[in-house]
């Protein structure tokens, strides 16, 4: 590559981390909801940036990088879904009559809001079409004409899916059942959290197997027990975190709040054990939006 074509390219992966950054939430809101997980989610983010990265080497001129991101995201993440299980697809029925104006009526305002409210789990009862559809639609504002294009669909095919997604998402909201109880918090976690709160790091660091890794988003893995110890040292510098045990979507988290009165995690910490030590540490310090729309649920105090 000659030095003008790197100095291009270097300004090409400049704009894409800046459209990145920018895009990250909304890619989660997207992906979360079409994985059914907020943590499948933000996994689904990571590969597409990975993905962006590696594809605009080979391309000429970079195309419109919303677009362009939420086309890789929505692939990434129909071909992990279509690994899990082979999903039947329904055939496009008559359209139904579906506003799109910028003004929608209360009845379109409504629907809106229930897809926004909706647990992120529940999304993942609806086919995958109307799912991609409504999430676009509902939850991120996009016009038809910019659904159909990024899902290679008809607008009539668009307002099919829309239709029965929202019909069938109010009979899912309507049959939901309150979260039921958790169990009660695992030892591990319940050591890991007083021994994070009394800030014994040294304590901590003991915990950790040989072969340990952390993954935080944005920033490269550490592995092995030394490096993942650094984990310690850089938390140890900051002041006013209280950890409590919690539950995100069936797993067991830690939920991480940024001072000691707040009453709303601003992130979740979860860990893996092997043995009785931690083998396995995801940290969401730097993507804290991943439980802006989380069914978290913390452990009683009692």
């Amino acid at each position: 590559m000659s030095r003008e074509g790197s100095v291009q390219h270097t300004e090409r992966l400049i704009g894409l981390l800046a459209a990145a950054s920018e895009l990250r939430p909304e890619l989660h809101r997207y992906c979360a909801r079409l994985m059914g997980s907020v943590i499948d989610g933000e996994d689904i983010v990571q590969d597409t940036l990975v993905r962006a990265f590696v594809g605009l080497e080979d391309l000429e001129e970079t195309p419109p990088l919303r677009p362009w991101l939420f086309k890789i995201a929505h692939n990434r993440a129909l071909d992990v879904l279509r690994g899990r299980a082979v999903r039947k697809v329904e055939p496009i029925e008559a359209a139904l009559d579906v506003a799109d104006t910028e003004s929608p009526d209360p009845v379109e305002t409504l629907m809106r809001q229930e897809a926004v409210k909706t647990a992120v789990s529940r999304f993942a009862e609806l086919p995958i079409p109307q799912r991609s559809v409504v999430i676009l639609k509902d939850v991120l504002g996009e016009s038809l004409a910019e659904i159909g294009s990024l899902l290679d669909l008809s607008i009539d095919a668009v307002k099919g899916h829309l239709a029965r997604g929202r019909a069938r998402l109010r009979d899912i909201n309507g049959r939901a059942a309150s979260l039921a109880e958790m169990p009660p918090v695992s030892p591990q976690v319940t050591r890991y959290v007083t021994l994070f709160n009394q800030q014994n790091w040294d304590a901590l660091r003991a915990l950790l197997a040989d072969d340990v890794r952390l993954v935080q988003s944005a920033h490269p893995q550490r592995l092995g027990k030394t490096d993942v110890g650094k984990f310690f040292t850089v938390y140890a510098g900051h002041d006013g975190l209280r950890l409590a045990p919690a539950w995100l979507e069936g797993k067991e988290v830690i939920a991480v709040f940024d001072g000691r009165d707040g009453r709303k995690p601003s992130y979740v910490m979860w860990l893996e054990w092997q043995d009785g030590r931690i083998s396995f540490i995801r940290d969401y310090r730097y993507v804290r939006y991943a439980i802006a729309d989380a069914e978290l649920v913390l452990a009683s105090s009692s």
